[in-house]
């Protein structure tokens, strides 16, 4: 017997990678404009990921700063921001939460990556894709930024 099919009225999806340092340190390496400039913001990010601020994030690949609403910060374990992400709908923000977990006794971290609110159409769905795949572009480009000090995004978009 088959389960009965289910309407899809919004679209999500998550990402998630371990990077090999300390919560804290993995925190503030997104929390922190000067360390996201350094390896995901690649036209600067302004402000820090605080409750209640709008910060801007700007991108080679994207050019024009993109304001970005902080709903939550729960530092070291949680951050929850607001940006436009879908076109097709109505209100055409999304809501990406970013989770924070000690895992190996403290030595690493794993970051978990969820972006909600595409709308259920084929335009939110390209959106939702393309930002997908950003959002795991960034998890390597964290991963490369404090493992080794490599910026994977320099040069990469332009």
């Amino acid at each position: 017997m088959s389960e009965p099919e289910i309407e899809l009225t919004e679209l999500s999806f998550t990402v998630s990678g371990r990077v090999a340092r300390p919560v804290t340190e993995v925190y503030e390496a997104v929390a922190d404009p000067s360390q996201l400039s350094h390896y995901f913001t690649t036209g600067g990010a302004r402000g820090r990921l605080e409750p209640g601020t709008e910060v801007t994030w700007d991108f080679a690949d994207f050019p024009g700063a993109f304001p970005v609403e902080v709903v939550e910060a729960e530092p070291p374990r949680r951050l929850v921001i607001r940006w436009e992400g879908d076109a097709s709908a109505a209100e055409a923000m999304t809501t990406v939460t970013f989770s924070f977990d000690p895992i190996d006794d403290g030595a690493r971290t794993l970051v978990t990556i969820t972006e909600s609110s595409w709308t259920a159409t084929s335009a939110g769905a390209k959106a939702a894709f393309g930002n997908c795949s950003g959002w795991s572009g960034m998890l390597a480009a964290l991963k490369a930024w404090l493992e080794h000090g490599i910026n994977l995004r320099e040069g990469f978009y332009a």
